[in-house]
């Protein structure tokens, strides 16, 4: 009785919206990620989508009629329900990257009556703790130390840098970007390079990606991430065949039909579907054995909010080869929603409490959602 679906609600966070080292900057005010609450009679269970609170609400009013009533306690089947039913609406649009968040929240909520982690409930937690990469922009090579060193001195001792003038001027300025950040992480930490290849009007082809590999091996870059333009398939298999630096993707594919061609081509040694926009955890773990089965590393996309990170620490608990997830350093929308700290050997643990095992601030959620959120204080 108590696991019915009875409302689902969204927050969309604004006010402190990190760059995003787009060519089309993101402000403070823009809203591209949004907070789903599903609501029980037992509890509520929380989502994330990497989308406009506009385009969620608006694909919520679609769904609703499907969800209200259905049991909670079934992440997989009424996921699957929402997904037949709003097929012909668009696959892999808005709609798409809202039922992945009501699906994370589906996930929480079961997690939470069975009293277990859900890592547990995805197939057992290989680890207690997990290894985070900081993730943040390039700036140019004159600002990267100053950029590295304070979050170096956060205790990470991986980081991926990412987008911002890279790709986008030239390639002495390229190497100069990767040379001062290797010399301010330091030969022992991972450093991890971010093309931001689904970048709008993207240039860098297959013999710039090449090439540009060649130099990152240089500075034993541990992989390449987004070289090239997001439907550039049979470019990425040859990349990812004549590169010695491994080759990472695949953040802005959804649901499994999507991964599938780019797993059995073998376009990446690292796929990486984000959990806020493949369809949630139910999706997400069925690419994350396909990756597996194809003999690809699976290692989420996680450039979105503290519930996203919640839900890459569960699922990474579950596949043994996924030991790194990504952290979005300096976002408000991670630090400021719930506590995260890293232990004395740069690891986060994985939360052992039921569902995701992260209990909102709800305060932080009003304030950067700018809404009243009395009715979700129990």
């Amino acid at each position: 009785m108590g696991s019915k679906i009875e409302r689902v609600l969204a927050y969309g966070l604004r006010g402190k919206t990190p760059e995003g080292g787009w060519s089309n900057e993101l402000q403070p005010e823009d809203c591209v990620h949004t907070i789903i609450a599903v609501v029980t009679a037992d509890g509520i269970g929380w989502g994330s989508v990497f989308t406009s609170e506009a385009l969620v609400k608006a694909s919520l009013e679609i769904l609703r009629p499907l969800l209200i009533g259905e049991n909670a306690l079934e992440p997989e089947r009424v996921s699957e329900k929402l997904h037949q039913h709003t097929f012909w609406l668009g696959r892999g649009g808005s709609i798409t990257h809202t039922i992945s968040g009501i699906d994370i929240a589906l996930w929480d909520l079961m997690g939470k009556a069975c009293g277990q982690p859900v890592g547990r409930l995805l197939g057992g937690r290989y680890r207690e703790r997990v290894r985070p990469y900081a993730s943040l922009l390039m700036r140019e090579p004159d600002q990267m130390e100053g950029e590295l060193y304070p979050v170096k001195a956060q205790g990470f001792r991986a980081f991926k840098i990412g987008w911002g003038p890279f790709g986008r001027k030239s390639n002495a300025v390229d190497e100069a970007i990767v040379r001062a950040a290797r010399e301010a992480v330091g030969e022992d930490s991972l450093l991890m390079v971010d093309a931001g290849g689904s970048d709008a009007y993207w240039q860098g082809g297959y013999k710039w990606a090449l090439r540009t590999a060649e130099m990152l091996a240089d500075y034993d870059v541990f992989w390449f991430e987004e070289p090239l333009h997001p439907d550039a398939l049979e470019d990425y298999v040859a990349l990812r065949r004549a590169s010695s630096v491994t080759i990472a993707g695949g953040e802005v594919l959804t649901r499994r039909q999507s991964f599938q061609p780019w797993l059995t081509a073998g376009a990446f040694d690292i796929v990486q579907p984000d959990v806020t926009k493949c369809g949630g955890l139910s999706e997400q773990r069925r690419i994350a054995q396909m990756a597996v089965d194809n003999g690809v590393r699976f290692i989420p996309h996680g450039w979105n909010t503290t519930v996203g990170l919640a839900s890459d620490l569960q699922i990474a608990s579950a596949f043994a080869g996924t030991d790194l997830v990504e952290y979005l350093t300096g976002s408000p929308f991670i630090d400021d929603l719930f506590g995260w700290k890293l232990d004395a050997d740069g690891m986060l643990p994985i939360p052992a409490g039921p569902g995701l095992g992260i209990d909102l601030n709800l305060d932080a959620l009003a304030e950067l959602s700018r809404t009243d959120v009395s009715e979700l204080r129990r």
